[in-house]
Formats: structure tokens, sequence, C-alpha cells
């Protein structure tokens, strides 16, 4: 008679300890691996989205100031040609009638990623005016000559967002 190949009462189905203390281990492994890789894609997509919507403000507000120079024929001495507030790029400016149409620049202000506003408030951007030092973070209040995120973090790159 040859002996039996099945133990005294116990089913052999199951996973052993060793077994699942190895596979959490593994999937530890995996989970430590994954998190910051997930963690510098998001940074890096928020990084695309600031330089995306920089260049999307810096060039309406060059078209709005070329088209100011175009159609606005007697210059003020006091103005820059660049608009008063982000809003006017948005609801649009006809120059004084020098254009027969109100041209809009801007369909809404983009939000920075780094510094979103809460639910319901305007996008916060630092802004510069044509006469402020270009190292400046006070904005003199008359006009948008540049923008800037107000972001204290860091980039990828080490240098500081708010310098872009």
């Amino acid at each position: 008679m040859l002996p039996s190949t099945r133990r005294s009462g116990a089913d052999v189905r199951g996973l052993t300890i060793i077994e699942l203390v190895m596979t959490v281990a593994i999937l530890g492994i995996l989970a430590s691996v994954v998190v910051p890789f997930s963690q510098m894609t998001v940074k890096r997509t928020k990084e695309l989205e600031l330089r995306r919507d920089l260049r999307e403000i810096r060039t309406a507000l060059d078209a709005y100031k070329k088209d100011y120079d175009e159609l606005v024929k007697i210059k003020s001495l006091n103005k820059s040609g660049y608009p008063e507030t982000l809003e006017k790029l948005v609801e649009g400016e006809d120059f004084g009638g020098a254009s027969p149409l109100k041209k809009k620049y801007l369909r809404r202000v983009p939000q920075d990623p780094f510094n979103r506003p809460a639910h319901g408030e305007k996008p916060q951007w630092g802004l510069r005016s044509y006469a402020d030092d270009p190292e400046s973070r006070n904005w003199g209040g008359e006009d948008v000559f540049d923008v800037y995120s107000m972001s204290e973090a860091t980039a990828i790159d080490g240098s500081n967002y708010k310098d872009w």
C-alpha cells in the first residue's frame, strides 16, 4: 500500500504566512517607488500649466498694447497703452471708439496652479505696471505690464515660481 498524500485533516489550499508577508513586502516596495514618481508628475504638470498660463496672459497683454498703439492716434502722456486690470482683457476694449467693436483678448483670466483662489474668488496673480521696477513685488496700480506667480515654492529646476 502506498503512503497517503493527504495530510491529517488539513486542507492544503491556503497561503502560508511567509507567502503573505513576502507579498505585502513586495507591494510596499512598489508603492514606495510609485508615490514619489506620481508626486513629481503632478508637480511637473502644474509647472507646464503655469508656463502656459503666463504665456497666455503675457501674449494678451502684448496684443492689447499693439492694438492700443495702432488704434489710438493721440497718445496721452500719462498712459502706457497697457490695460488697467487683467479683467479688462476679458471684458474687452474699444479704445475710446477707435475700434468699431469691443476687442476681447482672453476668455477668462487663467488661475495660477500653485496659488489657486477659493471657490468664487478671482484668480490672484502678482502684477507689475509699466512704471514699476522689473524686480518689484509691489504693483504701482497704473496698468498691468506683466504678471508673475505669487507662489513662494521652488520649481523642479531649483528656480522660484515667482521669478518666471
